[in-house]
C-alpha cells in the first residue's frame, strides 16, 4: 500500500506525459495512470479514484479536459490543474467555468509544475475542510478498532489539511521516511487506500 499522493495524467501527447510522470516520480508523488484520451480518463477515475488529476484541455478524442473536469467536480470532487498549449480568452472563459485548482500553459518545467500542484491540493483541501468540523482524536478512535497513536494523528490532520509528505516531515521535525511508515498504519487503522480516502475516511468518523 502506497502512502503517496496518486494524480492521474490526462495527456495525448507521450513525450509530455512521461516527462510529467518523471516530475511526479521523482517528488514523493505517485501516478496512478497515464490516460491518452478522454475514454481511458472516464475508465481510471470510475474504477481507480486518484487523489489528484492533471488535465490537457485539449484532447484528440470526443471529449475534451473541461468534460473530465465537469464529470470530477459532480462525481468525485478532487482537486484538478489545467495543462494547456492555450491561453486566449476563449479558452480560459471555458476552463473557469469548471473551477480548476490550477492552469499551467505549456511550455512548463518541473519547479512550476510540482509548486501549482501542492498548492492546489492545499488549498482544496483547505477549502473542502473549512465547512468540516476540526478532526478529534477522541472521537476518531472511539470507531476504530485499533486507535491512532498522538504521533499519528497529528500527521493524519496535516494529512487531511493537503499537506504533501515531505512538508508533514519538515513541519513535525521528524524523517520523510518516518512520515511514510506513520501514514502506513493511518491507512491500515482508517481502512483507507489513498491520501483522497483517508480524508473522505476521517469526515465520515466524525459525523457519526
Amino acid at each position: 500500500m502506497s502512502n503517496k499522493l496518486k494524480i492521474l495524467i490526462v495527456e495525448d501527447e507521450p513525450v509530455i506525459a512521461e516527462n510529467i510522470s518523471i516530475y511526479l516520480d521523482n517528488n514523493d508523488f505517485e501516478v496512478s495512470a497515464i490516460a491518452y484520451d478522454s475514454d481511458e480518463a472516464f475508465l481510471e477515475l470510475k474504477n481507480n479514484t486518484p487523489d489528484a488529476a492533471i488535465l490537457d484541455i485539449n484532447l484528440e478524442s470526443d471529449k475534451d479536459g473541461i468534460d473530465i473536469a465537469d464529470y470530477i467536480n459532480k462525481e468525485i470532487q478532487i482537486p484538478f490543474l489545467f495543462l494547456t498549449s492555450y491561453s486566449d480568452k476563449n479558452t480560459l472563459d471555458k476552463a473557469k467555468q469548471v473551477k480548476p485548482s490550477g492552469y499551467i500553459v505549456k511550455p512548463f518545467n518541473e519547479r512550476t509544475l510540482l509548486a501549482s500542484l501542492e498548492i492546489a491540493i492545499s488549498n482544496f483541501a483547505s477549502e473542502n475542510n473549512s465547512s468540516q468540523p476540526k478532526l478529534s482524536m477522541e472521537k476518531i478512535n472511539r470507531h476504530l478498532l485499533s486507535p491512532l497513536t498522538d504521533r499519528e494523528f497529528e500527521v493524519a490532520q496535516l494529512a487531511y489539511n493537503g499537506i504533501i509528505n515531505s512538508q508533514i516531515a519538515e513541519q513535525s521535525f521528524i524523517s520523510l521516511n518516518t512520515i511514510k511508515t506513520h501514514l502506513k498504519s493511518i491507512y491500515l487503522k482508517t481502512d483507507a487506500n489513498t491520501r483522497y480516502g483517508l480524508i473522505v475516511r476521517l469526515r465520515h468518523l466524525m459525523a457519526k
